[in-house]
């Protein structure tokens, strides 16, 4: 039967190879990979009960449980699972924690089917290393530029619009700042990490050059709940940054699109009845999260022009107000908060211009 080494798994993840993972689905929910589909040998309280065997009577009576739990109509149920997940998928792999007893179980029975389905020698583990591997691989061996700028001036479509970049903020699901929040949830940390580094190596790929430089967005250490990983971090605060400079009506209008425009859309499309009623209890819950920075007068006047906002908005589809917070949110407290930390740090700045400007200096 065909065993998948660890050679190969650069492959596996560029032609985004579809997974068989027959963990249970509590180790999937903590990290998996995006072309990774859950079909368990061992449900979460069968895995429970078997892990338990295995420390007080020892391997041999948890693998004799194991069978007992998995068999007869169960055992057919979850074969039939695969199959179907096989027949489906015929250039794909199955793979369970170690890529140890499970999978090669699910493959033994596969077999006895007739189906010949390929394993991932060493399983979820060793692909999960060997992408943590990427990622530490490329902050050694590729330079980076950092793409930074007020909120507001479009860093993220800059990012968008040059193919050597990578986009941060998509991998975890978040925008990065108090309002940044999508109404879907954010992925696991390890997801988060699993993601970045599948686009590493795709990127990688398509820019073969060792003196392409990859543009990456100013972003803090944490990205929501997510954290960039120590190494990559630390490049990017020593990479050499270009500064993208917008108008403050421009900005406002940026704001207005992503913020106002798009993320209300987002909650409709999530809940057409409570959509908008969510939303606009998010962002005032967003102000809440931010009063003490604020300041409590800003902050009661940015909640009320919100809330003015949002009614006309509603009632006259007039998105016009909502430059009344917005402006004194950008100016009185993004703009003071990113001057001081642009104080503090001690980044080459190689070129600065308007959005247009910096992404083609950045194509060129």
């Amino acid at each position: 039967m065909t065993l998948i080494q660890p050679s190969e798994f650069k492959s596996l993840f560029l032609k985004d190879t579809p997974l068989l993972d027959v963990r249970a689905e509590v180790e999937f929910k903590k990290g998996s990979f995006p072309a990774a589909v859950n079909i368990p040998i061992l449900n979460d309280a069968e895995r429970d009960k078997v892990g338990r065997c295995y420390k007080q009577r020892g391997q041999d009576a948890a693998v004799s449980l194991g069978h007992q739990l998995v068999k007869g109509d169960i055992k057919l149920h979850r074969v039939l699972a695969w199959s179907n997940f096989c027949q489906q998928n015929p250039k794909g792999a199955l793979y369970c924690f170690r890529g140890g007893m499970r999978s090669a179980l699910t493959q033994q029975w596969l077999a006895d089917t007739g189906i010949n389905y390929p394993r991932i020698a060493g399983g979820y583990k060793a692909m999960r290393n060997f992408l943590l591997q990427q990622i530490d691989q490329f902050q050694l061996e590729k330079n980076m530029v950092i793409v930074a700028g007020r909120t507001g001036t479009g860093k993220t479509r800059v990012i968008h619009a040059v193919d050597h970049s990578l986009d941060l903020e998509k991998y975890a699901n978040h925008r990065g700042s108090a309002f940044g929040q999508f109404p879907s949830a954010q992925p696991s940390q390890i997801n988060f990490e699993n993601n970045l580094a599948i686009d590493i190596l795709k990127k990688c790929q398509q820019f073969p050059a060792t003196d392409t430089i990859f543009a990456i967005e100013d972003e803090s250490r944490l990205i929501g709940r997510n954290a960039l990983p120590v190494n990559f971090k630390n490049k990017m605060s020593t990479s050499p940054s270009v500064l993208v400079e917008e108008s403050i009506e421009s900005r406002i209008q940026v704001v207005i699109e992503e913020y106002v425009t798009q993320l209300s859309q987002m909650y409709l499309d999530e809940d057409i009845d409570n959509g908008w009623s969510n939303y606009c209890h998010y962002m005032l819950g967003s102000i809440d999260k931010i009063s003490k920075r604020l300041g409590g007068v800003l902050a009661l006047k940015i909640a009320k022009e919100m809330q003015l906002a949002f009614l006309n908005q509603e009632k006259n589809n007039d998105l016009s107000q909502h430059e009344n917070w917005i402006k004194p949110l950008l100016q009185d407290y993004y703009d003071k908060m990113y001057d001081y930390q642009l104080n503090k740090k001690n980044q080459q700045v190689l070129f600065k211009g308007s959005r247009i400007e910096v992404t083609h200096y950045l194509k060129s």
